[in-house]
């Protein structure tokens, strides 16, 4: 493997990434059209969102788990390596978050008198940027290092 197959490799993932985040937005613009069809919900609808937006992020994780047993197995760099295992892991609890924020949203909704809801919304709006956070340090990291062999 060459410093280019490296490079190829890191522009990828910055690829599958903005991929991820486009799908979030879809996943976003999904469930607020699903909550606009309260309060006697498209369900179905959304459930095929729901599976679209899952296969999308199964897809884009299988490529990032290629990518970073690639770097650490042919390109020797079990830093880079590393730094992608972090990502995932990261991805993945913003992922659960997301899919509890819409829960609790939609709980706002449906049971409008009750504070908890809206409190439990604003801890996982706080949880998710946080999680946000993480993952630009995490990519932050990732571009240090990765250059840093250039």
């Amino acid at each position: 493997m060459t410093e280019t197959d490296l490079k190829t490799l890191v522009h990828r993932l910055y690829a599958l990434q903005a991929e991820r985040v486009e799908a979030y937005r879809l996943f976003e613009e999904g469930y607020q059209a699903y909550l606009n069809t309260g309060p006697h919900y498209d369900f179905i609808q959304y459930r095929q969102l729901v599976h679209e937006i899952t296969v999308a992020f199964n897809g884009i994780s299988k490529e990032i788990i290629q990518i970073k047993n690639s770097l650490h197995e042919e390109h020797s760099r079990p830093d880079l390596s590393a730094h992608l295992e972090k990502l995932q892991e990261k991805e993945k609890e913003k992922l659960e978050l997301t899919a509890m924020l819409q829960l609790a949203k939609q709980n706002v909704l449906d049971h409008p008198g009750e504070e908890g809801h809206q409190e439990a919304v604003q801890e996982l709006k706080h949880k998710i940027m946080q999680t946000i956070e993480a993952i630009t340090e995490i990519l932050q990291d990732f571009k240090y290092d990765s250059e840093e062999s250039e």
